[in-house]
């Protein structure tokens, strides 16, 4: 995790960004506070900090730097340029503490656990806004791994962890109308226990919460899904990811796991 000490909505690049909506800084540090704190105290995680960056104000949003797997580190190459500043500050980071640093070739572009999470021993992907398709072939080529790669239809769900939410190795909240037409068909053929997120809780990043083993944080105002994760066995704490949202992410967004 990365404090959000330099956390602001500094320029936009998704459909949830507007340098007119101000953060209320104070809110999102105990926002922030609050899922560092439900990691270490309730799902009994270990939680390392990277020091955030001034003039990076994403650099918060840890889950889009990478995907860490075993001891290799694959970071990310980001899209946009705001946010290209980021990657060595993280790949320094994962080099100091014993990863192997992998990329995808260039030019691709690649944004990490924000599209490519796993679900038991399966990789799903998302592309098309964020990342190509062309270099998950890489990621799974350096993983040694089979992958889904699922297209992405809806510019509000830009990052494959905003529609997207593995609860253990057979289940998975799923936001169906964010994909392409065949996405919709793999999900629905290949994900055992799919669990339909309702449109009003997905635009409230129902999919964008943390599991960690047993426990899992969601956004607050999602009572359906709340009611089928706690259904699947998992207890649900609901916290507030208000300030987060304005640029686009919530408690996933706020976590790189490894």
């Amino acid at each position: 995790m990365c404090p959000p000490k330099h956390f602001e909505v500094a320029y936009e690049i998704n459909p949830w960004m507007s340098v007119e909506r101000r953060v209320n800084q104070a809110l999102a540090q105990k926002q922030w506070q609050a899922l560092h704190d439900w990691l270490v105290h309730t799902a009994g995680a270990q939680v390392e900090l990277i020091d955030p960056m001034p003039g990076l104000p994403d650099m918060v949003f840890t889950a889009n730097a990478g995907l860490a797997a075993g001891k290799n580190f694959i970071r990310s190459r980001f899209r946009h340029r705001e946010r290209r500043g980021e990657e060595a500050h993280f790949e320094k980071w994962f080099k100091q503490h014993g990863f192997k640093i992998r990329s995808v070739p260039e030019p691709l572009i690649f944004e990490g656990e924000g599209d490519a999470l796993f679900l038991g021993r399966d990789l799903y992907t998302g592309f098309h806004f964020r990342s190509d398709l062309e270099a998950h072939d890489a990621v799974a080529g350096i993983l040694r791994v089979e992958y889904e790669g699922l297209e992405l239809a809806d510019k509000r769900f830009y990052h494959l962890d905003t529609c997207f939410a593995p609860l253990n190795e057979k289940s998975a909240l799923v936001f169906l109308e964010a994909f392409a037409p065949y996405a919709r068909l793999t999900l629905l053929e290949m994900v055992p226990d799919p669990v339909s997120v309702p449109e009003a809780e997905a635009l409230r990043f129902a999919c964008n919460g943390v599991i960690a083993g047993s426990h899992a944080a969601l956004p607050l105002g999602c009572p359906v899904t709340a009611q089928a994760v706690r259904d699947r066995g998992l207890t649900v704490t609901e916290l507030d990811f208000s300030e987060f949202i304005k640029a686009g992410g919530a408690g996933k967004c706020l976590v790189l796991s490894f």
